[in-house]
């Protein structure tokens, strides 16, 4: 097979949660381990920094990236979802994974992988493990793809844990309240692994990962606001990656004084200076035109992912705002939307993927939130209703395109 066909078959052999739901995910570390075993524990071969919670886990990876890399460490990173190219999940040093190194994996596994009836997210992770170790990274940051306690990532001994917060996310999986979402998240913490936590959490949130740290002798630490992180700049418009900037500052402070991994003032700066640069990051309050009119894109996909995303928009300048949504249906809907300025344009649409919330469902669910509402319209497409909304916007006006990951994706795809 060549690259093209090995990634058909790689999608239409092993079903991504992401586009089809519940009945792809399967959770458990059993068929992760017995893959990695039958390719010789790769993940034992590299340094690695395991990073869960449920918002702002990628933009954390990517920062870490860019000041290690600034350091001239040899760094690789594991994220999902991708927003364009497949090859987006795997990285070392910016570059993508090469296409004849996933096309050769596949051939020379392929027998193992659906005999054991291995998933797509494992596939990925041992993918990704495979090409860490023949890299000779010098660290790899690791993303969970979903909870911690049983996600396929969960097979590797870190240098660091990190779990950047907790929110209301895929309660079908995890739970309907932070308490057994955080327990789900907690698993990630290991026997004498330090483990750093991110936002503001609650008292009863707090004192479980304490007694998980406290069971594992972990050293726990919690990241808070300090204003001499407010001297390292970032690239980013958004006021929320200030969280995400000041775990970044706690993982390398640890690395610095329990790992002995020593990183400049210059390199933190730079890094932080040059994150897209270095890693080509995408998709958290991107701005994809400045003006006439200005068009932003952000993949938050959750209630708080939503509240932080309409948070920063009340501090952009506009004279008309045009909404661009779409989200997959186990979403509660109803609850982001409560988020958005009720007087916007609202141009409603349906990703191509299994899991979207149909645009049938979802014009009937709005008529009963929004009543009278004479600047909504539907459209079957998210190119469809990204055009409508370039058509009617006028040149101070703003284009926000959320709600889901894979709404921004296709928007990505051809703009």
């Amino acid at each position: 097979m060549n690259y093209i066909e090995t990634v058909q078959w790689i999608f239409k052999r092993l079903p991504i949660y992401h586009k089809t739901g519940l009945k792809s995910y399967k959770p458990g570390l059993k068929r992760i381990q017995n893959f990695c075993s039958y390719l010789g524990n790769p993940q034992n071969f590299f340094q690695s920094i395991h990073v869960g919670g449920t918002n702002g886990k990628g933009s954390t990876v990517h920062m870490l990236s860019s000041i290690l890399q600034e350091e001239k460490y040899k760094i690789g990173i594991f994220t999902s979802p991708h927003l364009i190219d497949f090859r987006e999940r795997i990285i070392c040093n910016g570059i993508l994974i090469e296409k004849d190194f996933i096309v050769n994996f596949i051939n020379e596994n392929k027998e193992f992988i659906e005999k054991e009836k291995v998933s797509f997210f494992e596939m990925n992770t041992a993918l990704a493990f495979q090409y860490f170790k023949e890299k000779k990274v010098n660290i790899a940051i690791i993303e969970v793809g979903m909870g911690g306690r049983l996600d396929s990532t969960n097979l590797i001994i870190p240098e660091i844990s990190v779990i950047t917060n907790i929110s209301i996310d895929h309660i079908e999986t995890l739970g309907n309240n932070q308490l057994k979402i955080a327990e789900e998240k907690a698993g990630i913490i290991k026997k004498n692994v330090s483990v750093i936590i991110g936002r503001k959490i609650s008292k009863e949130v707090r004192f479980l990962f304490l007694q998980e740290a406290l069971k594992k002798n972990a050293p726990i630490y919690f990241s808070v606001k300090n204003k001499e992180d407010l001297l390292y700049k970032i690239p980013f418009k958004a006021d929320y990656q200030d969280f995400n900037r000041n775990i970044v500052l706690k993982i390398i402070n640890i690395l610095h004084n329990r790992k002995n991994i020593i990183v400049s003032h210059q390199s933190i700066k730079q890094g932080l200076k040059n994150v897209i640069k270095n890693t080509n990051f995408k998709g958290r309050w991107h701005i994809l035109r400045k003006e006439n009119p200005k068009i932003i894109c952000d993949i938050a996909h959750n209630e708080e992912g939503i509240y932080l995303v309409n948070k920063q928009l009340k501090k952009e300048s506009y004279e008309k705002l045009h909404l661009i949504l779409g989200f997959v249906k186990e979403k509660k809907v109803d609850q982001l939307l409560r988020h958005f300025p009720i007087e916007s344009f609202y141009y409603f649409c349906q990703p191509s993927i299994d899991r979207k919330y149909s645009i049938h469902d979802l014009s009937k669910l709005v008529s009963k939130i929004f009543k009278n509402h004479e600047k909504i319209k539907f459209f079957p497409s998210v190119r469809k209703a990204f055009l409508a909304a370039k058509n009617r916007a006028d040149k101070k006006d703003l284009i926000l395109i959320s709600g889901s990951t894979f709404v921004v994706s296709e928007v990505l795809l051809y703009y």
